[in-house]
């Protein structure tokens, strides 16, 4: 029997990246795919091409906030992904309107739809950006919310919310945490495509405050197979954080891509007034997903971070364009 399973955001940096493992040939096998996008600035048709012609894919552009839509939607899947969000810190802090609107309506239009409809599981796609900043250890899923930016406060809202229908109306929902995800496909606006298209056209990189910040990287492949895990096989009700295991400052990781792109330091990289509001550190615990399903990151950093490199070189038909429509 097929799974039928409705992917929101599909079209995506890492909702794209999904469908195309979901029904690639090392996918589960037994499910059909449907993508619903909205198909905004960051969502980019070529990026389900691998996949338009499979029997179990289809695609449907529209918005995540139109509760028509979602209802007729909900109503003929068993299973819901919801990646779709508006995601870059930077502009949620020029204007946080949008963020609420998408991150917030759009997960209780689309949390409200599978309620009614009886849909069996829904899997919240969520970051660890809605715990705040740590300056030492790790977060477990239990640690309380404490955003810092409307992006991450419009996330912590919508992981509530998808959690009331649980704790409310029994609904099957599982939500992910996840650390900053990197791999290719990633539109170039976040920092590494930004800082790799930027190297390869021989300009400069913005490098905020001191560059101390910290993250946690996850490969877009083991990010994918943890969600899959979450999927068939977490538990209805609970928070799984998926991280990547490799801890680095800004400036480290500037260094390290200076390095893949054959730049020079003093020339390419310039520093600029730090971010409003700017977390330190983010590190999230992820022993629980470890212990329950299995989760281990695969990926070695500095092996994806050299085939990212090599894609978007490979890639500028790719990218270039949405460079230019973004003046980024």
């Amino acid at each position: 029997m097929t799974t039928r399973i409705l992917v929101t955001g599909g079209a995506g940096f890492i909702g794209s990246h999904y469908v195309r493992t979901l029904l690639g040939p090392e996918g589960p096998g037994g499910v059909s795919v449907t993508v619903l996008d909205k198909l905004t600035y960051a969502g980019n048709p070529a990026n389900l091409d691998e996949v338009r012609e499979h029997p179990g894919f289809d695609f449907v552009q529209g918005d995540i906030c139109d509760p028509e839509l979602v209802g007729k939607l909900m109503a003929e899947h068993d299973q819901v992904v919801h990646f779709a969000a508006e995601s870059h810190v930077d502009r949620s802090i020029d204007g946080g309107a949008e963020f609420v609107r998408t991150n917030v309506v759009g997960t209780h239009t689309l949390i409200d739809a599978a309620h009614r409809a009886g849909v069996g599981v829904f899997v919240h796609v969520s970051t660890d950006e809605v715990y705040g900043s740590i300056n030492t250890g790790s977060w477990p899923e239990t640690d309380p919310l404490a955003p810092n930016s409307p992006y991450s406060a419009a996330k912590a809202s919508s992981d509530l919310i998808a959690l009331s229908y649980h704790r409310t109306h029994g609904l099957d929902v599982r939500v992910t945490r996840c650390s900053n995800n990197y791999g290719h496909h990633h539109f170039p606006e976040k920092v590494i495509p930004l800082f790799i298209t930027n190297l390869l056209d021989g300009k400069k990189v913005p490098l905020y405050g001191d560059g101390g910040n910290v993250r946690d990287w996850l490969h877009i492949d083991d990010h994918v197979r943890g969600i899959e895990l979450v999927r068939t096989r977490g538990r209805a009700g609970e928070v799984y954080n998926i991280g990547g295991g490799t801890e680095l400052s800004n400036k480290e990781l500037t260094g390290l891509l200076l390095e893949a792109c054959g730049a020079d330091w003093d020339t390419s990289v310039e520093y600029v007034t730090d971010r409003k509001g700017h977390d330190r550190r983010y590190s999230v615990d992820c022993s629980k997903i470890r212990r329950e399903l299995g989760y281990e990151p695969r990926k070695d950093f500095a092996a994806g971070l050299a085939e990212t490199v090599s894609w978007y070189r490979d890639n500028r038909a790719w990218w270039e364009p949405l460079k230019e429509r973004a003046a980024l």
